[in-house]
């Protein structure tokens, strides 16, 4: 999952100078362009007179205030020196850095208030900051407080603060971008959603695996819709379909090159055929010299998407066992070979998928979950103490959820929607695609 942020040259003299300044005036406009104005007419006094001082300062300023861009640039700076005061008293007032300042490095607007990048004193971490989110939403009078540490630098910080819940109200999903695209190239990763913040989340899948659940209605087969139209719009990935429900990915199916419905057996004699071929990747890997598959190689992803992944490992006796195994064996093994899997249930319990199966799992996707531990058996233990808990979903947001990533928080966002107009053009598109006018 990425989300792209910007990162600054720190240039400390640049930036110890230009904080001199404006403390000077106290961080307002108004005061530095008084102090401008009373240099200019003290100049301009001593060469002109104090009447031709003043009337070169009326026309001066006139000639200013007519140009767009320098009343654009008066009101963004009036603007972000407001936040910038804001973002003082907030800090003191939350004592998150012991009562100590921040340097704010840049301001800009987003869909639930605004981001901003800030750098932490000496002596101090990001990771404070963080500590302190619920005592800055309640200092800034905000809806919510998040804090990142941008990867480039140790002390800078990149915080959204929230006013609204840019992804709350009543349902008014945004389309999948990719409807309509007539190729994609699953490598490079693909469209998910939008994130607090307003920013397009991409998710990566090559050399991870998903797991996605919640309960119904939440909004995961649209999210298994998202990620198979990515890879059916591929030619070069192998699409394996496994749909217990038989009507969920069946719009799909003269795309896959395997479509599997609710029979057992034939779900088991599938994976056992994607062990074989994962097998004979890695013999070729070894004859070439090579660790693992990557574009250019020839040999594109195999996407396996799993739907009520529950089915299948609730089977009795050898069967059901046998498709655990094999998939947990997938799942282990498959990362180098360009395997990528993809499940979803409702409620990822240990009784319902077993550990050894569920922590292979790189990334998960926990949409409205009815318990915080319902939300924890899909995130992993611990989560909902941390604060984050897909219990807290509002039910009328389908969609929403939390992404956690590997290495990564969970970040809550919500998934762009296929419709199903969309979802048949797309898939009609996938397959001619794949087979020409004449598709299955």
């Amino acid at each position: 999952m990425t989300t792209q942020h910007t990162t600054t040259d720190p240039r400390p003299g640049v930036r110890v100078g230009h904080t001199l300044v404006r403390v000077g005036w106290g961080r307002r406009l108004e005061c530095g362009l008084a102090l401008v104005a009373l240099a200019a007419r003290v100049t301009l006094t001593r060469l002109a007179g104090a009447d031709g001082a003043d009337v070169v300062l009326a026309f001066g300023t006139a000639l200013l205030l007519w140009s767009p861009s320098v009343r654009t640039w008066l009101a963004r700076t009036a603007h972000d020196e407001r936040i910038e005061r804001t973002v003082t008293k907030a800090v003191a007032a939350s004592g998150v850095l012991g009562g100590r300042d921040v340097a704010v490095d840049a301001i800009r607007p987003v869909p639930a208030g605004h981001q901003l990048s800030l750098w932490v004193p000496p002596g101090t971490s990001v990771s404070e900051l963080q500590k302190g989110e619920e005592l800055l939403a309640v200092a800034f009078g905000a809806r919510s407080v998040t804090v990142e540490r941008d990867p480039a630098h140790a002390g800078r910080a990149v915080v959204t603060v929230a006013f609204v819940d840019p992804l709350g109200g009543p349902p008014r999903p945004w389309p999948w971008p990719w409807t309509g695209t007539s190729r994609t190239d699953f490598w490079a990763g693909l469209p998910l959603g939008h994130d607090e913040a307003g920013e397009t989340v991409w998710l990566s899948l090559i050399e991870r695996h998903l797991l996605i659940g919640g309960e119904p209605g939440g909004g995961k087969s649209n999210a298994l819709s998202l990620v198979t139209a990515a890879a059916a719009l591929d030619p070069t990935a192998e699409l394996w379909l496994f749909d217990g429900k038989l009507v969920e990915l069946s719009a799909w199916r003269a795309a896959a090159t395997r479509f599997v419905g609710a029979d057992l057996h034939e779900a088991t004699e599938a994976l056992d055929e994607l062990r074989a071929e994962m097998v004979r990747r890695y013999e070729w890997l070894l004859a070439t010299g090579l660790r693992k598959v990557a574009p250019g190689m020839g040999l594109g992803p195999i996407v396996v998407v799993v739907d009520e992944l529950a089915l299948y490992l609730h089977g009795t006796g050898k069967a059901g066992s046998g498709f655990a195994e094999a998939l947990r064996d997938l799942v282990a093994r498959g990362r180098a070979a360009g395997v990528v899997v993809v499940a979803a249930t409702q409620k990822p319990a240990s009784d319902v998928v077993p550990t050894s199966l569920r922590d292979l799992f790189g990334y998960r996707l926990a949409m409205r979950c009815a318990t915080r531990d319902a939300s924890d058996t899909i995130l992993g233990s611990g989560w909902a103490t941390a604060g984050y808990t897909a219990s807290d979903i509002d039910p009328t947001t389908r969609g929403t959820g939390l992404l956690l990533a590997e290495g990564g928080v969970p970040r809550r966002l919500r998934a762009f929607h296929l419709d199903d107009e969309g979802l048949a053009r797309t898939a009609d598109c996938a397959a001619r695609l794949r087979y020409g006018d004449g598709a299955r």
